[in-house]
């Protein structure tokens, strides 16, 4: 019997902002708790990013007013922060609005294990800020990826996979906001596993498919945003199927998916260094005769 996850990212209830159509959100949970529903989904993911923030007792207001909204999605949910959901609040004041804990969470459902990896998404303003990655954070991946004894599917705010930005309205000119300048240390962390790993998670407003090391990284859209969708809110919403050892990603709306893998546990053979520090190479670089 199959598993299903229903995933929504990128909420950002509020006022219009640049392409997030804020306006629209409080609609489309409706038709999100729908789509959940009608799927009979075993466990709802919010993937953070709730509101666009503004103050603090606005940022209150709004993410008070998503938490209702969810009210009506009949499936278990897990939330995990985004940025927009801490500029001017604590993860304390999310968790008394959702009524649940926000700390890093492991669970087991069906054959695979949900990591919960609620890293610090906090953006730190200033020459020194962006995002922070905690030494905490990076042990408890590291942790959680060498004890699995099952597939794993760890869920984030924040992408690690390092993709490329090219053509995101957001972060093709500002790459390093897309992701932790640690990335390379979580990705380390999770190929300590030596079972299947997926990841997943939102922020960057696309659907994107990355493999690396043998690991499969999925962003989703946005469930407001508008830059792939010419000015219509993508209405994305996010349906993870697990069904054995096969994997089914579709996100319905403006901005559809739909991927089939089989993740595996092979890991892949490290890259080279520089080639001027590979003698062969570098022999022939230089004109030299093997």
């Amino acid at each position: 019997m199959s598993t299903r996850l229903c995933l929504v990212a990128d909420i950002h209830h509020g006022k219009p902002s640049l392409t997030k159509r804020g306006d629209a959100a409080l609609d489309l949970m409706g038709d999100l708790a729908r789509f959940s529903n009608e799927a009979r989904a075993d466990l709802m993911i919010d993937l953070g990013d709730r509101i666009s923030d503004i103050d603090r007792d606005t940022d209150l207001a709004l993410e008070a007013e998503v938490a209702e909204a969810f009210k009506t999605v009949e499936a278990p949910i897990c939330h995990i922060n985004g940025n927009h959901d801490r500029d001017h609040l604590a993860v304390a004041d999310n968790e008394e609005i959702l009524g649940q804990a926000l700390g890093h969470q492991t669970l087991d459902i069906g054959d695979w294990r949900i990591a919960l990896w609620r890293a610090d998404t906090l953006i730190r303003r200033g020459p020194n800020g962006g995002f922070q990655l905690g030494e905490q954070d990076i042990l408890w991946l590291s942790r959680t990826a060498q004890n699995a004894d099952r597939p794993l599917l760890v869920f984030s705010h924040v992408p690690v996979s390092g993709h490329a930005q090219v053509g995101n309205y957001y972060f093709e000119a500002n790459p390093a906001a897309s992701t932790y300048p640690q990335a390379a240390r979580a990705r380390a962390a999770l190929a300590q596993a030596r079972v299947p790993v997926v990841c997943i998670a939102g922020h960057v407003h696309w659907n994107t498919i990355t493999q690396v090391d043998g690991i499969t990284h999925l962003t989703q859209q946005s469930l407001t945003e508008s830059f792939t969708t010419q000015g219509e809110p993508a209405g994305a919403m996010g349906l993870l199927e697990l069904d054995g050892p096969s994997v089914r990603w579709r996100v319905e709306g403006r901005d559809p998916m739909d991927y089939t893998f089989m993740p595996h546990a092979r890991r892949w053979t490290p890259p080279v260094p520089p080639f001027h520090e590979i003698p062969e190479v570098a022999a022939r670089m230089r004109g030299e005769k093997a």
